[in-house]
């Protein structure tokens, strides 16, 4: 009798007796009673140590003769390598189960990220513009690919399209991007390195964005045309042109007015304290209101957290773009909020005798120098004050508003 191939597919399909059958080479049929008839599978029979052992290779409905004589041809290889089928089948099982717990796309990894780092967004509306530009243009082409795939020509397929026309949004994408693929990495979804990398890499493939598109100063008002343009802006009713109008007053950012929380002001000291989180410069940014800026927050007044909401946002803070639409689309300014900083930093230098340090102070632009640090503390806040209440009379067109004599200026500042 044959050694090997014993067995034809026509004595597979018509064999009842329960019973074990030998194709040779180790394999063999199983044939076992069942509720509707023979229950008929494969089995793989070798040795370990003098004793017999059985590899299940699947029922016959599913496996067929000659894929199991292959499955039995793979299993003497392997025994012929030293190496146990039923082990190799169980580690192999294992491996698949470990690649299929891994197997995450981009989304899934971008949306964890945001998730877990959500506390540390300097705004609201940081956190925006993140899920925002992922969504917009690294999404369409990465969202549904396991994150361990993505390679720099995928990365590049996202960046290419804006790097010359989006420079800017490009290159915070990229950064972004890199974020989500470390994370990716660290957390064991992938390996290697990583392809959205700037450094000794993605520089190598594209142009350095100040060559793309040279750094340009943020578009500001000349401060003499800032009264009459307050004098329009407090005639337009709404949250948002009173966030703008605040904003102005209070020469600040406007991810840190959007973010505002009642918690952080105390209207009996007429302070606005932003924490070190939300600011740029990532320290406690301590802000002096004036008269008008506190007769604002008294008119919003309400049972919810943020104090500038918007209209349909469900309690979360109004958005940039709405001060950028009520500038550009609806007074027909040309502007950025962000260029308000710089008209008021040019009247305190041109049209006063406050010191540098206090105007650097009242802009957040403390660095570790203790003499412009210390204008962040106590009776120096209260100089800050001077300058804020100052501002706020020059922004209200009030005569003579912008200007302190030196021998007033000496006496004020001490």
């Amino acid at each position: 009798m044959r050694g090997i191939h014993r067995l034809t597919a026509v004595k597979v399909d018509t064999v009842k007796k329960p019973g074990l059958y030998a194709d040779g080479g180790g394999l063999w049929l199983r044939v076992k009673e069942g509720s509707g008839g023979p229950a008929k599978s494969w089995l793989f029979r070798y040795a370990v140590n003098g004793k017999d052992r059985w590899c299940g290779l699947g029922a016959t409905h599913t496996v067929t003769l000659a894929e199991a004589r292959e499955f039995a041809r793979q299993a003497r290889h392997l025994r012929l390598n030293g190496e146990d089928p039923i082990e190799n089948k169980r580690a192999t099982k294992s491996r698949r189960a470990i690649e299929a717990a891994k197997s995450i796309t981009f989304k899934e990894c971008a949306d964890e990220y945001l998730r877990q780092n959500a506390s540390t967004w300097r705004s609201a509306q940081h956190g925006h513009d993140w899920a925002g530009s992922l969504k917009r243009y690294a999404y369409p082409v990465l969202a549904d690919l396991q994150v361990k795939d993505i390679d720099v020509t995928l990365v590049l397929k996202v960046l290419e399209p804006l790097w010359e026309k989006r420079t800017v949004t490009a290159a915070r994408l990229r950064g972004r991007i890199e974020n989500v693929l470390a994370w990716a990495t660290v957390r064991g979804y992938r390996a290697g390195d990583n392809p959205a990398r700037w450094t000794g890499h993605l520089q190598q493939a594209l142009p350095e964005p100040r060559k793309v598109a040279p750094v340009e100063h943020l578009a500001s008002m000349p401060y003499s045309e800032i009264a009459a343009f307050m004098a329009e802006l407090r005639g337009i009713d709404g949250v948002v042109p009173r966030a703008l109008e605040f904003a102005i007053l209070t020469a600040c950012r406007s991810g840190e007015i959007l973010g505002a929380r009642w918690a952080e002001i105390d209207l009996k000291a007429r302070v606005w304290t932003i924490p070190a989180a939300r600011t740029k410069a990532n320290r406690e940014h301590i802000v002096p209101l004036s008269d008008r800026a506190v007769e604002i927050l008294e008119g919003l007044l309400g049972d919810g957290e943020v104090v500038f909401p918007g209209p349909r946002s469900g309690g979360e803070s109004t958005n940039r773009m709405s001060l950028r639409a009520l500038l550009v689309e609806h007074m027909g300014r040309k502007l950025t909020v962000h260029g308000f900083r710089s008209s008021f930093r040019t009247w305190v230098a041109e049209q006063t005798n406050f010191p540098r340090e206090v105007a650097e102070a009242a802009l957040g632009h403390v660095n570790g120098d203790k003499v412009e640090a210390s204008y962040q503390r106590g009776k120096m806040v209260e100089r800050r004050r001077e300058l804020m209440e100052a501002w706020s009379r020059f922004c209200a067109g009030e005569p003579g508003a912008n200007v302190l004599s030196i021998e007033e200026g000496k006496k004020k500042l001490g």
